[in-house]
């Protein structure tokens, strides 16, 4: 006969260890953002706090990211620190949303860059140019200054953004594509110098475009030459857009003075989020794509992938107008957003600045180009000139520093934190070289294989991920195919 046990439902029972994860992340978001919310520009230490605190919530999502957490979970998260915790700090300080937009837009700089030097291993020095084809493009058709398109009534109407947009993508990556022929036999020093020799090009060629006609009475000025393209427009914004701004300031008691100004500066901060958040998914599926792997063969040996049927000119050529299309579109918003371009914003130290970003994310990590703009950027905009301003705000109370009796007057001005920008770049790429050769996030196919450079034979098995196997020499031998780990 059978017998039944009758069992007592017991309700589940909630694991703390599980959500201890997610009570941190809130936490500390949480934490941050109050503190930032207190701080007072009329406060003696201000510089320094915000100095310290604005890095640590522009932190919070990769901390969020690297916690084992839900993945929608994840994403709520991270969707509510940028959509709705950043722009109430713009509304309180609008530098906090001028800095992190000019972070997104050299995140996704970082990112096209880093397709063609991380994925295909084109070091490319003469990135810059793809971003001034793209700014350039927007700022020649609806400046003011007296060019020949203003002369001859071909100014393009504020409306037309979003297909200069389109355009320049286009533009960059034809621009790309150009540059990629010349090259296709060269590789390392000698494809460096010469993409180098590029962008100065491309510099020069907007410096000395104010004049091509050797008629002095008719000139022909086409950029403006070293004075710069002055008043570009922006796009026009809908009425309905200010209203809603000014009734949520007001609805969240943080009124501002310049609506439309503080409009337009959430309105490109969303737009280069967009665009950013774009060439990171356009980037990763490439990476995992067939596409990805062919840049990879190229990337280690050009030779051997060519042989085994990889189209190296095809591909490199895409490479290069991938990487140079991001830049496009970027360059297009970066002029309507400062509304003023010129030669000096296109130097060949800002492919240098951009390369460091990608060498301290990580060459090949789609996530550690976008962390090492954070590094980047927030080093060079923010926390070095703290620290001056914050040496400064000292000296006008004529400040003691405790304990050493040092008057603060006496610190000299050559000593200035914001004077040695280029030192501490230059510190952190070769303490990252010696430490972290692979960056600060690194792909792991990237870090795998610098690890085999530097002969270590084995790799934990939680750096690999689920799509990379290691198949050993002795393996291939075995008669019994092993399993995927």
């Amino acid at each position: 006969m059978a017998t039944y046990t009758i069992s007592e439902n017991k309700s589940p029972q909630l694991n703390w260890r599980e959500a201890l994860p997610t009570i941190f992340a809130i936490a500390y978001v949480l934490v941050v953002f109050t503190l930032l919310r207190s701080l007072s520009r009329t406060d003696l230490w201000f510089p320094t706090y915000s100095a310290i605190l604005f890095p640590m919530f522009v932190f919070s999502p990769f901390i969020i990211f690297a916690l084992k957490i839900p993945l929608e979970l994840r994403a709520v998260l991270i969707a509510i620190i940028g959509l709705v915790l950043m722009p109430i700090l713009g509304m309180q300080d609008s530098f906090y949303l001028e800095l992190i937009t000019q972070i997104a837009i050299f995140a996704a700089m970082a990112i096209g860059l880093n397709v063609v030097v991380g994925f295909a291993g084109l070091l490319d020095l003469g990135y810059v140019a793809f971003f001034a084809v793209g700014a350039y493009l927007w700022g020649i058709f609806t400046s003011n200054a007296n060019t020949i398109v203003r002369a001859t009534g071909a100014q393009a109407a504020p409306e037309m953004f979003w297909l200069f947009l389109f355009l320049g993508v286009i533009a960059a990556a034809i621009t790309g594509i150009l540059l990629g022929l010349p090259v296709l036999r060269l590789r390392g020093d000698y494809l460096a110098i010469v993409t180098l020799g590029f962008g100065e090009i491309i510099r020069i060629l907007v410096s000395n475009l104010s004049n091509i006609s050797s008629n002095r009475r008719n000139p022909i000025n086409i950029t403006n030459g070293a004075q710069g393209l002055p008043g570009i427009v922006s796009p026009p914004l809908p009425d309905f857009a200010f209203q809603a701004v000014e009734g949520l300031t007001n609805a969240l008691g943080l009124p501002v003075n310049n609506v439309r100004a503080f409009t337009y500066q959430l309105f490109y901060y969303g737009l280069v989020l967009l665009v950013c958040g774009l060439a990171a998914l356009i980037a990763a599926r490439l990476d995992n794509s067939p596409i990805g792997r062919a840049w990879t063969a190229i990337r280690e040996d050009e030779v051997a992938a060519q042989a085994m049927g990889v189209p190296k000119v095809k591909m490199k050529l895409l490479a290069f107008a991938m990487g140079a299309s991001f830049a496009g579109a970027m360059g297009v918003i970066f002029a309507a957003r400062n509304t003023f371009v010129s030669p000096e914003s296109f130097s060949f130290i800002q492919s240098i600045f951009i390369l460091a970003i990608v060498i301290v994310g990580g060459m090949g990590s789609i996530r550690g180009a976008i962390l090492g703009a954070v590094i980047v950027t927030l080093l060079n905009l923010q926390v070095l000139k703290n620290f001056s301003l914050q040496i400064n705000a000292l000296k006008n109370i004529d400040w003691v520093v405790p304990i050493l009796n040092f008057p603060i007057r006496d610190w000299p001005q050559q000593l200035e934190p914001a004077r040695y920008e280029r030192f501490v770049f230059g510190l952190l790429l070769i303490i990252m070289m010696i430490f972290r050769p692979s960056g600060v996030w690194p792909a792991k196919r990237r870090q795998m294989e610098l690890q085999e450079a530097m002969g270590k034979e084995e790799i934990p098995e939680k750096e690999i991920e689920a799509d990379v196997v290691v198949i050993k020499p002795e393996d291939l031998l075995s008669q019994e195919p092993k399993e995927k780990p």
